[in-house]
């Protein structure tokens, strides 16, 4: 990528603030760091501007990971003692005197100017990706330097930082808050919950109720709904017997691949690769076990999620885990009505949601023509436009109180597993990134005059 120049903001003269990042934003690996520019060292925890780039002809720090490789740091959020680089073992163990050179000079420079440096925090995360990830938490000034004897017995140049006020929320913060929530939400946040399970048991992970703002309960009146309701005689049109017979899961070459136009659209973690006009899981006819990897939808909802009242959007959602990028959030659901119903309840005043007018974001995910120009994206089996609208002015689910944006962090893709009926696809819903705990979820339904400022199905 580096060679090819997709590495976003190369430059290091870039300090302070990356353009396009967010305090919050978290990574799974180190290497992401580098490709955004955040932090350019794929080991080592400084990184700097070299003396032949920086306007003083001195080197200067521009980052820094904290992830406790350290004996000597000390972390209390706001204020850092950092211990400087080098000196240690392949243990990781201080076994000489570390020098004022490399990393350890760039940041005594930057405290003599004054120039601030982001801060990411690697935290153990437990995930179906690694065991750690990489949170940036934001801008710090470093606001003193010393050399000093270490807990091993070797002088060690330590660096207090302060945490600059007015800045967002730490985001290694919010996921330590979340992660109390997860597991005592009564004692971390004793008032505003309404329910702790929503759909009252339906769905395989508990949908917490929260409401710190006003009186507002509406979201109880509803009957929960975890997939989408179709009239009977869908089921009977398009509908064939024929299924793959991978009895131990799907494989490339396998029926359901070539029905999905000669690959799948997961990859073996149930990460979606790459948005399609529709996708073909394994469905009643398929031999493959549940854990086949082209079933991902049919599991249901993983992570945990929060229906919270906003000032912003009326209701909206937050998940208190963390969600990779292109991992299943949940469906879309609601009562399937054909046009003539559609027309029928929309004069009764009935909320109806319309598929057809959701922005078409799936195309643009895994789309590598926007990388390389050569490259010609496959042909894939296409739909009708959507013809049918959808009820949930009685039954509803989780996904009904996502809110609009016209920068959304899901995609609608549509599925099919139960059925070969191209008019009538479920709505499945998938993270455009990674989304952070207690960040809100958020669609682009595709209509901005009808969702600016509210979520409508839910007012």
């Amino acid at each position: 990528m580096r060679d090819r120049e997709l590495w976003l903001n190369r430059d290091k003269r870039i300090v302070g603030a990356i353009p396009g990042i967010e305090i919050g934003d978290v990574f799974f690996f180190r290497m992401e760091l580098c490709v955004v520019g955040l932090h350019g060292q794929i080991q080592a925890g400084i990184d700097t501007l070299p003396a032949s780039q920086s306007s003083s002809g001195e080197p200067i720090a521009t980052s820094i990971i904290i992830s406790g490789g350290y004996e000597d740091d000390e972390d209390s959020g706001d204020s850092i003692i950092y211990t400087g680089q080098g000196g240690q073992d392949k243990f990781g163990k201080q076994c000489m005197h570390q020098k004022l050179e490399g990393g350890n000079l760039a940041l005594e420079r930057s405290m003599h100017y004054g120039i601030e440096v982001r801060v990411i925090r690697g935290l153990k995360y437990e995930n179906r990706v690694s065991g750690k990830v990489y949170v940036y938490d934001g801008l710090y000034k470093i606001l003193d330097c010393w050399f000093d004897v270490g807990k091993s017995g070797f002088g060690v140049y330590k660096f207090r930082l302060s945490r600059i006020e007015g800045q967002p929320e730490m985001g290694s913060s919010i996921m330590k808050f979340a992660e109390s929530l997860r597991t005592k939400p009564l004692s971390t946040r004793p008032m505003g919950y309404l329910t702790l399970d929503i759909s009252m048991k339906k769905e395989r992970v508990p949908i917490f109720l929260y409401n710190d703002i006003d009186n507002d309960h509406d979201p109880m009146y509803y009957d929960y709904l975890v997939n989408t309701v179709f009239p009977l005689n869908v089921f009977g049109q398009g509908s064939n017997s024929t299924g793959c017979d991978c009895v131990s899961g799907c494989t490339e070459g396998c029926f359901c691949a070539m029905k999905n136009g000669g690959d799948f659209a997961y990859d073996y973690g149930g990460i979606l690769l790459r948005g399609k006009p529709v996708i073909f899981e394994c469905g009643n006819f398929c031999q493959c076990p549940p854990s086949c990897r082209n079933r991902v939808s049919q599991h249901g909802l993983r992570n945990r999620l929060e229906i919270f009242r906003s000032r912003e959007t009326g209701w909206g959602v937050r998940s208190l885990d963390l969600i990779q990028a292109g991992a299943f959030i949940c469906e879309y659901a609601g009562v399937v009505l054909t046009r003539d119903q559609a027309e029928v309840f929309k004069m009764n005043g009935d909320t109806l949601i319309y598929p057809n007018r959701f922005s078409e974001r799936w195309a643009e995910w895994g789309d590598l023509s926007r990388i390389f120009p050569e490259y010609v994206c496959p042909s894939y089996p296409s739909i009708p436009p959507l013809d049918f609208a959808m009820d949930v002015s009685r039954m509803r689910n989780v996904a009904c109180y996502i809110s609009h944006s016209s920068s959304p962090n899901v995609l609608v893709q549509c599925v099919l597993y139960d059925h070969n009926n191209l008019m009538f696809p479920h709505l499945m819903l998938f993270a455009m990134e990674n989304i952070p705990p207690m960040r809100e979820l958020s669609i682009d339904y595709g209509v901005a005059d009808e969702w600016t400022g509210k979520l409508s199905i839910c007012n």
